[in-house]
C-alpha cells in the first residue's frame, strides 16, 4: 500500500473510531467527512458500511494487542508491567474510543477480547500471588476496578498525556485513595 493511502486509511479508521464511539449509526459520508476525504476514498476501501466497521474494530483490537505484548504481563515485573498496561490501554482508548461491546456478536472480536481479559486476569493473579495485591478481595474485583480506572483515566484526566494518566491510575489501585492511618 502507498504510503498517502496507507495514511489515508489510518485516517478513515480513526476517524470512524471517533464518530462511532459518539454516534453509532455514523454514515460513511459523515466518516468521510471527518477524516477529510471523499466518500468514495471511502468506497473504494470499503464496499460496506459493515466491512469500515470492522476494520475500525479490528484496529483497536490491533491496539489493544499490542498494548498488551508491550506491557510484558507476563514478565515483567509487577508494577512496571502495570504501568506500561495503563499507558498503553490509555492510549488505545484515546485513540480507538469506540467500544467493542458493540460487537461482540462477532465470533472472532468477542474471542480476541476474552483472550485479552484473560491475559490480564492471569496478569492480576500473579500480582496476587507476589503479594502486590490484596488475596481476600471478591473474585474479580480486581480485574473489574482495574477497567474501570481505565475508563476514569481516559476520560477524566484529559489534561495529561498518557503517561501521567498511568501515573495517577497505577497510584491509585496500587495505594487507594483513602489515608493511611498507621
Amino acid at each position: 500500500m502507498r504510503a498517502d493511502a496507507a495514511r489515508n486509511l489510518e485516517t478513515v479508521l480513526s476517524a470512524g473510531a471517533r464518530l462511532l464511539a459518539t454516534d453509532p449509526s455514523a454514515s460513511i459520508a459523515a466518516i468521510a467527512a471527518a477524516a477529510g476525504v471523499d466518500r468514495r476514498t471511502v468506497y473504494r476501501r470499503f464496499a460496506s458500511r459493515e466491512e469500515l466497521l470492522a476494520a475500525v474494530y479490528k484496529a483497536r483490537l490491533d491496539a489493544i494487542e499490542q498494548a498488551i505484548d508491550a506491557a510484558r504481563l507476563d514478565r515483567a515485573p509487577v508494577a512496571v508491567a502495570l504501568h506500561r498496561y495503563a499507558e498503553g490501554i490509555v492510549t488505545v482508548n484515546r485513540t480507538w474510543p469506540v467500544e467493542l461491546g458493540r460487537m461482540r456478536a462477532d465470533e472472532t472480536i468477542r474471542a480476541r477480547r476474552d483472550g485479552f481479559i484473560e491475559q490480564v486476569d492471569a496478569f492480576l493473579r500473579r500480582a496476587t500471588e507476589e503479594g502486590l495485591l490484596r488475596a481476600d478481595l471478591p473474585a474479580g474485583w480486581a480485574g473489574a476496578l482495574l477497567r474501570q480506572l481505565l475508563h476514569l483515566a481516559t476520560d477524566e484526566l484529559p489534561d495529561l498525556d498518557a503517561g501521567q494518566a498511568a501515573d495517577v491510575l497505577v497510584e491509585t489501585y496500587l495505594r487507594g485513595v483513602g489515608r493511611d492511618r498507621t
